[in-house]
């Protein structure tokens, strides 16, 4: 009998975390894997904005929930590839090394040739995401 409750608890942690891996409307349209994303940056000249998270991480998901889909935030859905990596996914181990990804969420920019822009590390807000928005795309402009 000891075994179903684990079962079942096993099943209700899978679920949580399948839901949590999907993303709420309005979101920005996220690729999941870092070499698509940057192939997508190399074909449109724009750069690369890559979420490192895991289900598991509160200040990730309130970011997932709160703040890439917010309304603030919207406007520059366009001016950037989106990438949403899972660091608990083996295949973005590398690229999370490579951007030195110690905690999360870690947001990296990154110029559509590859090179390391600018880091954001923790939850923050729409307002506060926005001013890193445009502090990134006068950087990328000048």
């Amino acid at each position: 009998m000891i075994h179903r409750p684990i079962a079942a608890l096993a099943a209700l942690v899978f679920s949580l975390a399948t839901a949590r891996a999907e993303f709420p409307e309005n979101s920005p349209a996220f690729k999941t894997d870092y070499d698509a994303a940057l192939a997508a940056a190399k074909e449109s000249g724009k750069p690369l904005l890559v979420v490192f998270s895991a289900a598991w991480c509160g200040p990730c998901q309130a970011n997932k929930q709160n703040v890439y889909p917010a309304e603030p935030v919207r406007e520059f859905h366009d001016r950037f590839v989106w990438a949403y990596l899972d660091t608990d996914q083996k295949k973005n181990a590398e690229v999370a090394k490579r951007f030195g990804v110690r905690g999360i969420p870690h947001i990296q920019f990154v110029s559509s040739e590859d090179e390391a822009i600018d880091t954001m590390i923790g939850g923050t807000s729409p307002r506060a995401f926005v001013r890193k928005l445009r502090s990134v795309l006068r950087s990328v402009e000048s």
